[in-house]
């Protein structure tokens, strides 16, 4: 732990967020981003889980996630990895990958053909963008590199036309996840979410996990810390961000945030924000 380090920015024009990070032994605990999540490995070896499947990230390899894909992360080799990344909003990058293809119809979702890609020039792609945002570049630079990274991950995405929701199974998970995003700071429990679906605790969560690869509590945690971020990078104080999300107070929001993102609430809205801890917006 001693050895791990995190450096973390906020770019002011696009609320973009940079990380450059390295770590030994464990990194993080599962969990997931509403956000697309495009990066690289520069040192070592990183090993997480993903899409049922263990992958190795070597020096050179590029990363692709999709936003709710669930990972973790740790060094499985002595002398830990050290990596580079950042977030694409969801609707953002959607949006703008199908201007770039003659015609993509709206029934069509965007995903990544595979998590690791072993590609030069995307490889430099994602070093260019990172670089321009992260040390704040003039901003032809930044969209110039920004443009080339968009055209390279064209050759890594396909559209995948979305399944209707004519299963019970799926149409009784998305049911519980749209309550959970509109009551996701009550205190719910099962009893609400299957009166809700019209079905029953057990099938509601069986449902759900086989749709979701997590129990509905640990997908409510993961959306909580998820909104957290986004409270935290406007200013809010963490106390007011755990009261407001549900969580018991704000040793429980810290105990999670720290599990998963490796930082304090307080340290990563000071990242994003500048403020002192004792600023208020």
């Amino acid at each position: 732990m001693a050895k791990d380090w995190l450096e973390l920015r906020q770019h002011a024009d696009t609320g973009i967020e940079t990380i450059r990070a390295h770590f030994e032994g464990h990194a993080y605990d599962p969990h997931w981003h509403d956000s697309y999540l495009v990066g690289m490995t520069l040192t070592g070896t990183q090993q997480f889980q993903c899409r049922r499947e263990r992958h190795r990230s070597t020096p050179g390899d590029a990363f692709l996630l999709e936003p709710g894909e669930i990972h973790d992360g740790d060094a499985p080799v002595m002398g830990g990895f050290t990596y580079l990344t950042f977030y694409l909003d969801e609707r953002w990058l959607g949006q703008t990958l199908r201007g770039l293809y003659e015609s993509v119809p709206d029934s069509y979702s965007l995903h990544f053909s595979h998590t690791i890609a072993r590609e030069p020039q995307l490889v430099r792609a994602i070093a260019g963008t990172f670089t321009a945002l992260h040390n704040d570049e003039m901003r032809i630079v930044q969209q110039s590199n920004m443009d080339a990274l968009l055209s390279q991950l064209t050759y890594h995405c396909q559209w995948r036309k979305r399944l209707p929701a004519q299963r019970q199974s799926a149409a009784i998970a998305h049911r519980a996840r749209e309550y959970l995003h509109a009551h996701m700071g009550d205190n719910l429990g099962l009893d609400d979410l299957a009166r809700e679906t019209g079905t029953d605790r057990f099938t509601l969560t069986r449902c759900f996990k086989r749709e979701f690869h997590l129990t509905p509590h640990a997908w409510l945690i993961q959306l909580r810390l998820a909104h957290a971020r986004a409270m935290l990078a406007q200013g809010e104080q963490p106390a007011s961000v755990a009261a407001a999300l549900g969580f018991a107070d704000q040793s429980h929001l810290g105990r999670w945030f720290v599990r998963v993102y490796r930082l304090t609430p307080a340290h990563y809205r000071r990242l994003c924000t500048n403020l002192p801890d004792d600023a208020r917006k």
